[in-house]
């Protein structure tokens, strides 16, 4: 029963819906990249790969957050006890290292690629989320980096870059959003985000101005003629009424609950996205 409960909070700390969205997004920024022939076993390392990096930023994350997150987000392992410190640590390196390792099979740039990533996850929860905009937008980075990796591993990155960009901006966006989120912790434990800085309505203002700089970047591969009609049909029936809706949304309510469910949306507005990207 211990192991069960043990396997169980490993699960938890990897977020295990992010890591799912890792995994598909550099299959999809793969499959968008290729040309001429290719072997589908590096694709599937690439996915394992950046999953396991993911896997590892969210538990070193976790471990660097225990003080703040006693007062966000109490149902966290380390916070209930479910999973010790060091245990934590064990996992994080288990992680982080299988996934260079993996990567090392695919090509020199995968593990270039895949060993940056996982020293900017570590920089990132060691100081970096701690600087006003600079850890929202090393994530916002990182998160992008998914299609890079999978166009990495069949070497043709330059059609991912557009959904790159895509990834980056929402991800900004909902870095804020958790900022906000989590204002009361980060108060107390005097890190200095964004909207502990400047408040909450600067903080509508640069999401609201990146949503629509996002809402109309989305217009553009289609105009441009390098996604077709069934892109456009996604993006105009489901990705851009969301985050119209997600704006409108933010400006009524900003408490912690309703930041909580803007931040899963975003979160599912990433994988319509993705099916537009790889249907388009």
């Amino acid at each position: 029963m211990k192991l069960i409960n043990k396997i169980k909070a490993i699960v938890k700390i990897t977020r295990p819906i992010n890591l799912l969205i890792t995994f598909f997004s550099i299959i999809v920024g793969a499959l968008i990249c290729i040309k001429g022939n290719y072997f589908f076993t590096k694709i599937l390392l690439a996915a394992v790969s950046g999953a396991l990096i993911s896997a590892s930023g969210n538990t070193i994350n976790d471990i660097f957050d225990i003080e703040i997150d006693k007062i966000n987000r109490p149902d966290r392992v380390l916070v209930n006890g479910e999973l010790k410190k060091n245990e934590a640590i064990i996992i994080y390196l288990l992680f982080a290292y299988s996934g260079i390792f993996i990567s090392s099979f695919i090509n020199y740039y995968s593990l270039i690629i895949c060993s940056s990533a996982s020293i900017l996850l570590f920089l990132y929860s060691f100081k970096l989320k701690q600087t006003v905009l600079s850890g929202n937008f090393i994530i916002a980075v990182i998160t992008g980096l998914a299609f890079i990796y999978g166009g990495a591993a069949v070497q043709n990155i330059k059609p991912a870059v557009i959904p790159a960009l895509f990834a980056f901006l929402i991800n900004f966006i909902r870095e804020i959003i958790k900022d906000m989120e989590d204002i009361e912790g980060d108060t107390k434990t005097g890190v200095k985000t964004f909207p502990f800085k400047f408040g909450f309505n600067a903080s509508k203002k640069i999401i609201t101005v990146f949503s629509f700089l996002l809402i109309l970047f989305t217009i553009y591969p289609f105009v441009l003629k390098i996604y077709g009609i069934v892109y456009l049909i996604i993006i105009l029936a489901l990705v851009d009424p969301i985050l119209i809706y997600f704006i409108n949304s933010l400006m009524k309510d900003d408490s912690k609950k309703n930041l909580n469910k803007l931040s899963f949306i975003l979160k599912l507005n990433m994988v319509f996205g993705l099916i537009a990207i790889l249907l388009g």
